[in-house]
């Protein structure tokens, strides 16, 4: 399960800071780290230093310029989140993120995707919106700025901890069987989305130019439903039916009184 853990980190500003996050997953024993848009060069030797031998997941790391790139096979995506946003969003700390891990997980072709971001300014409201979850880690109020590293650590400690401690009871299907088809992953989902916008569009149903947070709110209502693939399938067969029944609608004759 260990090796379904992926570490996302955005926009990161220290070179430092990753080797401290190298260091502090291979003490969970994670390995799989994906960095987006660094802001420094990397490879980077002051990396290496503070990753303290966990330099084999420095070689390792994926490096890619937008976080959909990081997040195309996951099919559980955590966002860190110091300060509630405009939008409501589902909000949880890290030992209830860990024991959904600990559930999803056990789902097949499952991948977990733990994003952070970056250290003055956390994560955009757009990155956020990939996520299908928040994970906000409780500090002291009156001190709560915490080290990228230090964030990396907490989260990958709750995570081995569940982890850890399933029994063959707790892994165990919700359902009472092997669910029927996988988990969408961020691609699939995107392209659902992207459909859907699409489609409320032509139907004007959504202007673009007064979103008015409409795909903001649908894409909550998706991502908190965790639908699989079998179901996006239909989702979009709905949605491709109802573009071509529009496209004949507007095709008939108007008809004259005359």
């Amino acid at each position: 399960m260990f090796d379904a853990i992926r570490i996302v980190l955005v926009g990161t500003s220290h070179p430092g800071n990753i080797g401290g996050a190298a260091r502090a997953m291979k003490n969970m024993g994670l390995s799989d780290l994906w960095l987006v848009a660094p802001r420094a060069q990397f490879p980077h030797p002051e990396a290496t230093l503070r990753s303290s031998g966990a330099d084999d997941l420095l070689a390792q790391a994926q490096v890619v310029d937008q976080l959909a790139d990081a997040l195309s096979d996951c099919t559980l995506v955590a966002g860190t989140s110091a300060r509630s946003r405009h939008l409501p969003w589902p909000l949880i700390n890290p030992r209830q993120l860990a024991q959904r891990a600990a559930t999803e997980l056990t789902q097949p072709q499952a991948r977990l995707a733990l994003v952070f971001g970056r250290e003055d300014r956390g994560l955009s409201n757009e990155e956020l919106h990939l996520c299908h979850c928040h994970v906000h880690i409780p500090t002291n109020p009156a001190f709560s700025s915490l080290n990228l590293a230090a964030a990396v650590q907490v989260l990958a400690y709750e995570l081995r901890m569940a982890l850890s401690g399933l029994t063959d009871s707790e892994t165990e299907d919700f359902w009472g069987t092997a669910w029927d088809s996988p988990r969408a992953d961020h691609q699939t989902l995107e392209r659902f989305f992207n459909h859907l916008e699409a489609t409320l569009t032509e139907i004007d149903f959504h202007d673009p130019d007064n979103p008015r947070q409409l795909m903001s709110r649908l894409r909550r209502l998706y991502l908190r439903a965790r639908p699989d693939t079998m179901e996006v399938n239909i989702l979009r067969g709905i949605l491709t039916a109802t573009q071509k029944a529009s496209t004949q609608d507007s095709r008939k004759p108007t008809c004259s009184n005359n």
